[in-house]
This record gives structure tokens, C-alpha cells and sequence, in this order.
């Protein structure tokens, strides 16, 4: 029964990608609003081929805020980034500027309002990265990092990158933590029935000293881990 659900979800889930990716760069010249209901449309048909075709449920312990905050996320597989259009309404996600090098998928992500991040860059290109992040914040649009930089298998606990707590201090937003426990179901070639969970941890205030900070997100985020 394992096989034969991945053998539906792969063809499903890819030509459905790739279909709503191309549908959204048609409609970006004409309709913005378009075009971010197609982005939303993928996240939410990788949902459908999740729950319906792999057997999986999404559970949610806690729920986003209705103000502007760093969202900082646990990242065990590819499911809670592709996610995160169905989960937050028009996030900004901070993503690896190599990324956006994908055919197709790098122009709508750069469309979409996604904040690229150059780590070996030098100081102009961080603050042009901090402006490009205020400016979606005062639209209302929550930010979401992925603080550990990649994914990480599920029950590893690793350091934060030091790049968070400086974008914690020049943003000055609140941080919200949210665990995620995908890697057990999703960050396998033979993908499995399961229960994927998201814990929304309390807001962290800003101006904390880095120390601090950091060890109350790396916490939070691993909450979930045995």
C-alpha cells in the first residue's frame, strides 16, 4: 500500500507543479492578485496530494497572528516550505539566493515577494535585504526564516546561523517558533502515512540580547523532536 500511494503522489504531485507554475507566470503580467492565488493553489495542492493520495494528516497546535512577525521555523523536509503559502497568508520567505537561480521557479519566487539571502555578501546587500524585509512587514505580510539555514533531520538539534539574530535586532518584530515534525513522513524518496504537526510557540518580544533569543527559538523549534 506504501508504494503503490507514492507511485500516485509523485506523477500527481509534479505535473501538478509544474502546470500551476507555469499557469502563474502567465497570469503574473496581468493580475498580481492572479498570480498570488496560483502561488497559494500549488501549497495547497501539495496539501491535497499529502492528506488524499500519502495518507498523511496536518495538525495544527496553535495558529499565525494577525499582526507582522519573524516566523522562525523548524525545516525537516521540503513540505513546510512549500507549505508556507497555505499556512501564512502572503508570507515572505527568506530563501537561499541560489534558489532563485530555478527555471520558472526563481522568477515567481522573486514575483511572489520571496527576500533572497546572499550569506557570504558584504554589508550593502544585508541592508538592502533588512529594507526589502521592513518594507513587506509595514504591508502586513508576516517574514518567515528558516533559522538553521537547511533542513535538518528529525531529532537533530543544531545551532542557529548567525546571521538571525542580527535580522532579529535590525528588524525589531517579534519572533513566533514553530516546531514541525515532517521528517519522519515526508523527507523520504518512500514517503509514508503519518501525522504532520506544526507548534506555534509563544511570541518572543524584540530587543533580547542574542543569547538569549537564540536559545529560546532553538528550543521552541525542536520541540517536537524525541
Amino acid at each position: 500500500m506504501r508504494l503503490l500511494r507514492n507511485l500516485a503522489f509523485y506523477p500527481a504531485f509534479y505535473s501538478g507543479s509544474l502546470l500551476i507554475t507555469a499557469s502563474s507566470l502567465a497570469a503574473l503580467p496581468f493580475s498580481v492578485d492572479a498570480f498570488r492565488r496560483r502561488v497559494r493553489n500549488w501549497a495547497e495542492w501539495q496539501r491535497w496530494c499529502v492528506t488524499h493520495l500519502l495518507g498523511c494528516e496536518i495538525v495544527l497546535e496553535g495558529a499565525p497572528l494577525d499582526e507582522p512577525v519573524l516566523y522562525a521555523i523548524k525545516h525537516e523536509s521540503f513540505f513546510e516550505a512549500i507549505d508556507a503559502p497555505r499556512l501564512f497568508h502572503l508570507p515572505s520567505v527568506f530563501a537561499k539566493q541560489e534558489l532563485f537561480r530555478i527555471p520558472l521557479w526563481g522568477r515567481a519566487a522573486a514575483a511572489f515577494g520571496l527576500v533572497p539571502v546572499e550569506r557570504d555578501a558584504g554589508a550593502r546587500a544585508l541592508m538592502k535585504m533588512i529594507r526589502s524585509a521592513k518594507a513587506l512587514a509595514a504591508e502586513g505580510r508576516p517574514l518567515v526564516i528558516f533559522p538553521e539555514g537547511t533542513r535538518v533531520p528529525h531529532g537533530e538539534r543544531r545551532e542557529l546561523q548567525s546571521g538571525f539574530a542580527g535580522l532579529y535586532k535590525m528588524l525589531g518584530l517579534p519572533v513566533v517558533p514553530v516546531a514541525v515534525d515532517s521528517g519522519p513522513v515526508y523527507h523520504k524518496i518512500l514517503k509514508k502515512p503519518g501525522r504532520i504537526t506544526y507548534r506555534f510557540a509563544e511570541p518572543i518580544p524584540p530587543g533580547l540580547p542574542r543569547a538569549e533569543v537564540e536559545a529560546r527559538v532553538r528550543e521552541a523549534i525542536n520541540a517536537l523532536n524525541p
